[in-house]
């Protein structure tokens, strides 16, 4: 068996890179790339050099303008637990602040003189005010590059410009999308005669500018970071080269917030959600299924098996519109509410009911939490019973005419005991199948239902996550399914050999 688990283990590793780089890729390759959703939005600003300024700023972010294969490897490196290069420091939040990153130097040198690197000496404050010293560096720093990085795209979008006045052959050199990268120009000369070069050496201009303050400002803030007000993050283990760390999620760039962080706030909804609802759906349809083997044909029987399947007819959208439009309008029955995990005003609440000195019965926030979700939970539950009970009866139906279970019988056993001992415990195979899969749905969440009720869990954070193309959230949220996945298939392997001992893996 531990042979077995190992080897299973090992495989792990490959399945996980797999199916990351597959979704990485569709990402990555799809029309409009990661942030899609706001690069639209900020392509409906009324400045469009701060659109342009975001576009450029998410390409700069996510490395978009290397290969995607580079930028899944610089990913896949954020989550390893082994880092290279020099450690983060970790906030007193949690949060990890990397060293500032190097800015590239200003395109087409050649044509327009760089100005010198500038060479910053510089010695932080130390003792009380260094930490918001050094914060308002890394502001200072990022807020120069981004600045950096829009005066990058305009100067591109103005040598674009440029090329279509001067013509042939240099026009044909131009992206498909009309852009202009500046390596295909090296020999392109810039003349006063063409309208646009006024333009393009003020935009030249500003860009030098912005990159010389860029760079300053970086160097401060890596002085500063090398004075380590912070804790560093990890274990070392060469310096300055490779060290031990948790995983980094990155920060999702649709909220500015770290993955985890969101991840944390909408999981454990998600979870009290499905800790509910699975028990319920185990608990009702599994003795339904038993009964109905045992009286097969009977009314029983038939009658569960009628009533299940028309609740599996129901579409989970048509389910959730009538119990919002009949129990909780109202107009109607109006018994629960509408929407959210909590009323107005439920931070305020105690936690458990009580009566106050005036004999007003107060519900508390655990009651108030339980009533909003009644619905989602009912509505979550109702089509797992055909499933689990037609499958129950079908196989413990198949079990009841195995050679052991008349053995039994001829032996004088108990039909409680043949039944439960017997039957019940020989058709536990299908039924763990099933069972393992409820921990990758509890960690996903039910994207309908949660829209539905407007309820804050994984499902609502996904989607909204696909809606804007948030890479960083799409591949935290793969990842973790995908390992808890793999980890729960591992689970139904222990547990057949559990349930049957005839499984064996030696």
């Amino acid at each position: 068996m531990v042979n077995y688990l190992i080897r299973r283990l090992c495989l792990m590793v490959p399945t996980i890179l797999g199916i990351t780089f597959m979704v990485f890729m569709l990402l990555a390759l799809a029309p409009g790339g990661i942030g899609a959703g706001l690069s639209v939005a900020g392509g409906q600003m009324s400045d469009t050099s701060k659109a342009a300024q975001m576009q450029a700023y998410l390409e700069d972010r996510y490395g978009l303008n290397d290969p995607v294969v580079v930028q899944y490897a610089r990913w896949l490196g954020r989550i390893s637990p082994v880092k290279f290069g020099e450690r983060d420091l970790r906030m007193p939040t949690g949060d990890r602040i990397a060293a500032p990153r190097d800015i590239a130097e200003p395109p087409m040198g050649w044509a327009f003189a760089l100005p010198a690197k500038p060479e910053v000496v510089f010695t932080p404050t130390l003792g009380e005010g260094q930490v918001d010293e050094f914060k308002k560096l890394q502001r200072d720093a990022e807020g120069a590059r981004r600045s950096y990085i829009g005066a990058v795209r305009f100067f591109k979008d103005t040598l674009a410009d440029y090329v279509r006045e001067a013509g042939a052959p240099w026009i044909s050199k131009l992206e498909p999308k009309g852009g202009a990268e500046p390596d295909k120009f090296r020999d392109l000369a810039i003349q006063d005669s063409n309208p646009k070069a006024a333009a393009l050496k003020t935009a030249a201009a500003d860009m030098h500018l912005k990159w010389a303050k860029a760079e300053e400002t970086r160097q401060r803030a890596h002085i500063a970071f090398r004075a380590k007000p912070y804790p560093e993050s990890g274990i070392g283990i060469i310096p300055g080269l490779v060290s031990l760390d948790t995983p980094d999620l990155g920060v999702a760039f649709s909220k500015n917030r770290p993955v985890w962080d969101l991840i944390a706030a909408a999981l454990p909804v998600t979870l009290l959600i499905n800790a509910i609802a699975f028990p319920i759906s185990y608990l009702i349809a599994i003795p339904t299924g038993i009964l109905a083997s045992v009286r097969r044909g009977g009314w029983f029987d038939v009658g569960s098996g009628l009533a299940f399947l028309s609740l599996y007819s129901i579409p989970t959208v048509l389910a959730g519109v009538f119990a919002i439009g009949f129990l909780a309008n109202k107009q109607y029955l109006g018994l629960f509410p509408v929407s959210g995990l909590h009323a107005s005003g439920a931070e305020n609440y105690t936690f458990l009911p009580y009566f106050d000195a005036a004999g007003t019965w107060h519900e508390g926030w655990l009651l108030d939490t339980l009533w909003h979700i009644v619905l989602p939970i009912l509505c979550l539950v109702y089509t797992s019973f055909a499933v689990l009970s037609k499958q129950t009866r079908a196989a413990m139906l198949e079990n009841f005419n195995a050679d052991y279970v008349r053995t039994a019988k001829a032996k004088g056993v108990s039909r409680k005991d043949v039944v439960m001992q017997h039957v019940f415990r020989n058709s536990l195979l299908p039924l763990i199948t099933m069972f393992v899969g409820i921990f990758p749905a509890m960690l996903a969440g039910s994207v309908v239902i949660e829209r539905i009720f407007t309820v804050p869990g994984m499902g609502s954070l996904i989607l909204e996550a696909i809606d804007l193309r948030d890479r960083e959230i799409i591949l935290a949220n793969t990842f973790m399914i995908a390992c808890v996945n793999l980890l729960a298939l591992l689970l139904a392997d222990i547990l057949y050999a559990v349930a049957d001992p005839r499984v064996s893996y030696e």
